[in-house]
């Protein structure tokens, strides 16, 4: 995410990037699961973030598939609705198409998309997991969310957006370390611009540190930011990289 004035205050900031692609766009999945069965591929399963549709990571999805693999996408609403209902929402997506699949299921999420994969992963098996890959996840959660919890804006996206904060009860914190093969790409933009609202190196939305997940198998931070994070060659070729060997590709 580019570097947005300081005028528009960190609540529009948040909701310019958060609802310019306000979706839900629950998969059907019978169809998905229909089409997985004719096809031999490993698959990709791919969820969004807060406030985006299934489409939103459609960059990254031509990129898996150019490599080689058949992608899943899973949507789901997330403003104005709770963890809890996402969760139900996309576990229902994943059962009907992967959970049972003979082909392997790998998972990638970005931001929220992420926490909804570890949460799924802890409660529901999959027959044939792979590897999983989260960009830009608030892992440790967000101290954002803490700073501006009574914040209208805030409000306005709803309790599963106020469950992203650091604390006790959070739903980042309710989630254990995995056991599974994970990877972790983190954004960076430059500037101390936002340092007043987030203290140390982040991507405009989500330090760097609070990527950071205990039992992860590798960790890679590339200079993008949170938004953008999604159309970016670095990013994409790096996830690819990951699904395809477990490691990220380290500079000559």
């Amino acid at each position: 995410m580019s570097p947005l004035p300081r005028v528009l205050g960190p609540g529009l900031v948040l909701l310019s990037g958060l609802l310019l692609q306000t979706g839900c766009a629950t998969i059907d999945p019978v169809a998905v699961a229909q089409a997985a069965e004719r096809d031999d591929r490993e698959i990709v399963v791919v969820l969004h973030g807060l406030g985006r549709s299934h489409k939103a990571l459609r960059y990254l999805e031509e990129r898996f598939e150019e490599a080689g693999y058949a992608v899943v996408r899973v949507g789901y609403r997330s403003v104005q609705t709770t963890p809890d209902e996402i969760l139900a929402e996309a576990a229902m997506q994943i059962d009907a198409c992967c959970a049972r699949s003979p082909q392997t299921v790998h998972f990638v999420g970005h931001s929220l998309g992420g926490l909804v994969i570890r949460a799924y992963l802890q409660e529901h098996e999959v027959r044939s997991l792979g590897r999983v890959v989260l960009l830009g996840t608030p892992n440790q959660g967000s101290v954002l969310i803490d700073r501006y919890r009574d914040a209208w804006w805030l409000q306005l996206l709803g309790d599963t957006a106020l469950a992203l904060g650091t604390g006790e009860g959070s739903l980042p914190r309710s989630l254990g370390p995995p056991d599974y093969p994970v990877g972790v790409i983190a954004g960076r933009v430059d500037g101390d611009w936002n340092d007043d609202r987030l203290p140390g190196p982040d991507d405009g939305v989500v330090a760097v540190d609070s990527t950071r997940l205990e039992g992860m198998s590798d960790f890679v931070v590339i200079d993008t930011g949170h938004y953008g994070m999604r159309y970016d060659e670095r990013v994409a070729g790096q996830a690819v990289a990951f699904l395809q060997t477990g490691a990220f590709l380290r500079a000559p």
